[in-house]
């Protein structure tokens, strides 16, 4: 009989008791195993580091939680999470989502079958926490792409966090750079295809997404100025460690100052031309905008 392989699934969380619990019993409902839970909680208010500790005694040895005793931030807690990990695989999970039952499953069958691949991710669900309703598919919004480093800096985060198993051998000795407080998971990923593999895609919904007002990644939570003054750290890091890359992080920059346009509208779309001239989105949107102007003073 063949011993399959340990994964930890690893839930970063802060004050989110009312979703956590549920986040917890979608891996414990798994068809997988064997598993490790490893849970870093960032100091919260609500109740869940109690909650947390009654797991701990209920899965001993399979629950591992890091309890920090101070707010340290998104990175900070997720490298407390990534270097207590022991499995082959990470799976990692927001402590507001879910895995439905054979996720982890079809994620390690995956890895094993191809092990020139140190990232799988799939598609999810997005669904509105209030309601439970089905909002949209994440494929539909982010295309999938598959290949090697220069994919994922080209595309960015193209795949869901809580879609993403990681290979731990792969991962960065230093885990998450503490440079980057926030949105340190583009970098993280880019890291694991540093020296060779690729990232691959279950076309399967294998997660649910959960969409709420304080998501991260909502371009109106109070972290969206700082997610993105990260975007522009990382670019930075990767100029520095792959600069044979340029061209490709210049295409990434030109597309992230298009996202930045409601800021600034003018501006951030000269300097998206100014890293790639030929985008043409950017191009279309300054000349309707310069059109629009003439039109007015005229």
């Amino acid at each position: 009989m063949k011993i399959m392989p340990l994964v930890s699934v690893a839930i970063i969380t802060y004050n989110q008791k009312e979703f956590l619990k549920l986040a917890i019993e979608s891996v414990l409902l798994q068809d997988y195993k064997p598993i490790e839970i490893v849970v870093g909680d960032d100091c919260s208010t609500d109740g869940t580091q109690q909650m947390l500790k009654v797991y701990q005694q209920k899965y001993p040895g399979t629950f591992i939680i890091k309890l920090s005793e101070k707010n340290d931030g998104i990175t900070s807690n997720s490298n407390a999470v990534h270097f207590a990990c022991t499995g082959k695989y990470i799976a990692w999970l927001g402590g507001d989502d879910l895995m439905l039952p054979t996720k982890i499953t079809k994620q390690v069958a995956f890895l094993e079958s191809n092990p020139d691949f140190n990232i799988v991710y799939h598609n999810l669900d997005a669904f509105d926490s209030q309601t439970g309703k089905h909002l949209y598919f994440f494929n539909s919004r982010n295309s999938p792409h598959t290949g090697n480093i220069s994919q994922l800096i080209k595309y960015g985060t193209f795949n869901g966090a809580c879609a993403t198993m990681i290979r731990r051998s792969a991962s960065p000795a230093y885990g998450f750079d503490e440079r980057i407080p926030v949105a340190s998971d583009w970098l993280y990923w880019v890291e694991h295809l540093s020296k060779g593999g690729k990232i691959g895609y279950i076309n399967e919904v294998l997660g649910r997404y959960r969409k709420h007002e304080k998501n991260v990644s909502n371009p109106n939570s109070e972290k969206a100025p700082q997610g993105n003054i990260d975007t522009f750290e990382t670019c930075n890091i990767l100029l520095q460690r792959y600069p044979e890359y340029k061209k490709i992080i210049d295409y990434r920059l030109s597309v992230f100052y298009r996202t930045l346009r409601k800021y600034d509208y003018k501006m951030n779309l000269l300097q998206s031309l100014k890293y790639n001239l030929f985008n043409i989105p950017s191009f279309i949107m300054l000349s309707v905008y310069f059109l629009s102007f003439k039109k007015i003073k005229l």
